[in-house]
């Protein structure tokens, strides 16, 4: 790749969001925004980001032999320390600059990333919460999701329980089918309306906070349906004290060598947009 394109592809200027976008932002807790990425930038990345899913794939089982977890998606995390490529979609400035303003923070840093792949004949993504395995007390984090194909109506997106983000922690099932039937079952006793942004391009994102509960349907195609995520915290945060399994193990893997009371800020968490 030549050095103009390498620069092209870096992702660095600005994606304008006005406040009517923050607002509904801050009132729903997610967003649907579209070409956040050009078609050029997604077509280039798509091929980096699908050859190292396809390489660090870990299931061994068909998907009607896995549970409701497995069946839901392949997952591959961090990813931008796998690739010199990658990490400029992961770090890129465009991506979190939008994070901040929707989150209303002065800087944010990585969580990390995670590239979640519905295989064809893929299984349902049952309602929950991501900030229950996350090892933070706080409401300022936000999750990116970006397809890098396109995603028609039949496939299916995310689903979002809007306001749900006010709430916070509402119960500690991790994703299951007993997530599903429990979020579902307070959702529809609420009256929660629920949003779905239907069929979505290469390059268009869904924004959603950390405690937003949203589920996604199964993949009745015979396509992949290939979604790279990246997760956001605002800069200043520090560990909480882990209260489940879960949060102490997303402690170890995704803050080494923090402990409890430390800056949510390792190596892994690097500092990627900020005004000052």
């Amino acid at each position: 790749m030549t050095e103009q394109a390498k620069t092209y592809y870096d992702m660095q200027n600005e994606y304008p969001l006005n406040k009517e976008q923050t607002d509904k932002y801050q009132e729903d807790g997610h967003i649907f925004l579209t070409n956040v990425a050009t078609p050029e930038e997604i077509a280039y990345y798509e091929e980096q980001i699908t050859s190292i899913v396809m390489e660090l794939n870990y299931h061994d089982k068909p998907v009607s032999e896995r549970d409701t977890y497995g069946k839901a998606f392949i997952q591959v995390g961090n990813l931008w320390q796998k690739s010199e490529e990658v990490k400029r979609f992961v770090l890129a400035k465009r991506f979190a600059k939008i994070a901040a303003d929707l989150m209303g923070v002065e800087g944010v840093r990585i969580y990390h990333d995670q590239a979640l792949f519905k295989e064809p004949g893929g299984g349902h993504t049952p309602w929950h919460q991501d900030q229950i395995y996350w090892p933070l007390d706080t409401d300022k984090t936000i999750t990116m999701w970006m397809p890098l194909v396109p995603i028609p109506q039949e496939v299916g997106t995310m689903s979002f329980a809007s306001g749900t983000h006010k709430l916070g922690y509402v119960n500690k099932q991790f994703i299951s089918d007993e997530s599903h039937k429990t979020l579902g079952q307070f959702i529809e006793g609420k009256g929660i309306p629920q949003v779905n942004y239907g069929a979505m391009s290469p390059g268009d994102a869904t924004f959603h906070s950390g405690w937003t509960m949203h589920s996604a349907p199964g993949n009745p195609t015979e396509h992949m349906r290939k979604v790279m995520t990246v997760i956001y915290i605002a800069d200043g945060l520090t560990v909480a004290e882990p209260d489940s399994k879960a949060r102490e193990s997303d402690m170890k893997s995704w803050f080494p060598g923090c402990k409890p009371g430390d800056p949510a800020a390792s190596p892994l968490n690097p500092l990627v947009y900020s005004r000052k």
